[in-house]
């Protein structure tokens, strides 16, 4: 790393440094994006969440879009841009559904497998061959996963609600290891702003399909707290892309584990969550293989935080 912070690009690019900084302040503001999102799925549950906070971020991007310079997206990057979207409302739904019923450090140590599916998945749909690193990084992973689980089985107030978290979360990495995929292919067509406004924008239609069923309107006392949702949302999506368009994706990864400590700090503060030592273990086991994984083959255990 301190090498890399010294060397800087025959074209004038910035040094890794200043990247590397801007991102970890990214991940800050998305795990306290995290801790606010689980005090709204708490109150009004994950699908109203997940819709009053997409339809309050699209039209905040959209501005932001329609004030700078902007070109109109074509028919097959929008659909791209519908794609990615539909899987981010998956992962949406399913990881802050857990959320509720997790503690917050336990849910982001699950969530790190997510650079891990990646590799698979590329292999699977990319007819990219598996390297032994890659079944290494994915062991580690595993056990680490069985570590925190057994710990839940191991506490007296286990119950088939936090198993159904646990699951919810497991699944949202599943999608969101294709949404890495998507995430790199997008980036290299779209601007920030624009993935922005056409990302939160799809998410919003598509749930608004099931709105005459399933949607209320939100309580006056918890529309500061969507904004605040929203524009910490807004705020780490530009600033991951923005570090993501100017380093090397191995100088970003291991700076997305520091989720791990945000997470406690916020679980401790906010809800009062103290830290079983197997989720502290298995967390650690898994961003061991993800690094693995990364030293690998980094671009694709990329981990892109615009999905949430």
């Amino acid at each position: 790393m301190s090498e890399a912070v010294k060397t800087s690009s025959p074209t004038g690019a910035v040094s890794p440094m200043i990247p590397v900084l801007v991102c970890v302040l990214a991940i800050l503001l998305l795990s306290g994006m995290d801790a606010a999102m689980k005090s709204l799925v708490i109150a009004v549950g994950v699908y109203n969440t997940v819709l009053w906070r997409s339809m309050v971020a699209s039209l905040v991007a959209g501005a932001a879009w329609s004030a700078g310079p902007r070109s109109k997206p074509t028919l097959p990057v929008l659909s791209l841009h519908a794609l990615r979207a539909a899987i981010v409302g998956i992962v949406l739904l399913s990881f802050f559904w857990g959320l509720a019923r997790l503690p917050l450090a336990e849910a982001i140590g699950l969530s790190f497998v997510a650079p891990l599916f990646a590799l698979f998945l590329a292999a699977l749909l990319l007819g990219e061959r598996i390297r032994r690193q890659a079944v290494w990084a994915s062991l580690a992973g595993i056990a680490g996963v069985a570590i925190i689980l057994a710990g839940q089985f191991g506490q007296a107030s286990h119950s088939q609600d936090v198993l159904m978290g646990t699951v919810a979360v497991l699944v949202s990495t599943v999608f969101y290891g294709y949404n890495l995929i998507l995430a790199r292919r997008q980036a290299l067509l779209a601007k920030p702003t624009e993935i922005m406004l056409f990302q939160n924008l799809f998410v919003a239609i598509f749930l608004g399909l099931a709105a005459p069923w399933l949607a209320v309107a939100l309580p006056s006392g918890l529309w500061l707290s969507l904004v605040g949702v929203t524009a910490l949302s807004l705020a780490g999506q530009f600033l991951m892309s923005w570090s993501y368009a100017r380093a090397e994706a191995q100088y970003l990864i291991p700076t997305e584990y520091s989720a791990f400590i945000w997470a406690v700090a916020l679980g401790w503060f906010f809800f009062g969550e103290a830290m079983a030592w197997t989720t502290l273990a298995g967390a650690c086991l898994i961003v061991a293989g993800c690094l693995i994984a990364a030293r690998a083959n980094p671009k694709l255990a990329e981990p892109i935080e615009a999905a949430v």
